[in-house]
């Protein structure tokens, strides 16, 4: 039974990075997905649903499995980019922003399983991605990148804010879509011998 436990962890860790690479690249596959000017990628939003599903444990694996594979080269990132040289990339802060919003909101949703608390850990999960990758961002640009003329911290946080509403819609559907998850599909077979709130 341990065994066949750990292939349902495997498997459940292996699609979740995958939809979190077709997120990072949902605009270069369905184009259309940009309006305004902002384009809707998903990467967040499945990041946060790893942990929110999954719980703080396996949802902090996948990400960090998912940031893993791109460093070793995999084109998992926007742009369908990896290798070591992300590491210098001013956006490199909201890869590495995945693990902790995943690992936070999946605490949270292990406290209590209510869909108010559900959608409150996606969007702590959110502020956490907006927070830790634009610091990244602006110390980047401060320390090692080339940064544009004019840059202060105040324009780091000004280019966050046309994604920032549909940042916040996309953490509520996955608040609700993973509430929906965990007490129908994964609160039955298997799924319910799975430690997913650890």
């Amino acid at each position: 039974m341990k065994g066949k436990l750990k292939t349902i962890e495997l498997t459940l860790i292996s699609m979740f990075i995958v939809l979190i690479a077709i997120g990072a690249n949902i605009t270069t596959i369905a184009p259309f997905l940009v309006v305004g000017g902002v384009p809707i990628t998903l990467q967040t939003f499945f990041a946060i649903l790893a942990g929110l599903v999954l719980g703080s444990r396996l949802g902090a694996i996948t990400t960090s499995a998912y940031a893993f594979i791109g460093f070793v080269g995999l084109p998992v990132f926007a742009q369908f980019m990896g290798g070591p040289g992300i590491l210098l990339k001013p956006t490199f802060g909201f890869i590495i922003s995945f693990i902790i919003a995943a690992w936070v909101a999946g605490k949270m949703v292990s406290k209590s399983k209510t869909i108010p608390m559900f959608i409150a850990a996606a969007l702590t999960g959110t502020a956490i991605n907006y927070l830790f990758g634009t610091n990244w961002l602006y110390f980047s640009y401060k320390f090692w990148a080339e940064a544009p003329e004019g840059f202060s911290y105040g324009m780091a946080w000004l280019w966050m804010m046309p994604p920032l509403p549909k940042d916040i819609i996309l953490a509520v559907v996955a608040g609700l879509l993973a509430y929906r998850l965990k007490t129908t599909v994964l609160s039955k077979g298997q799924f319910k011998q799975l430690k997913l709130d650890a």
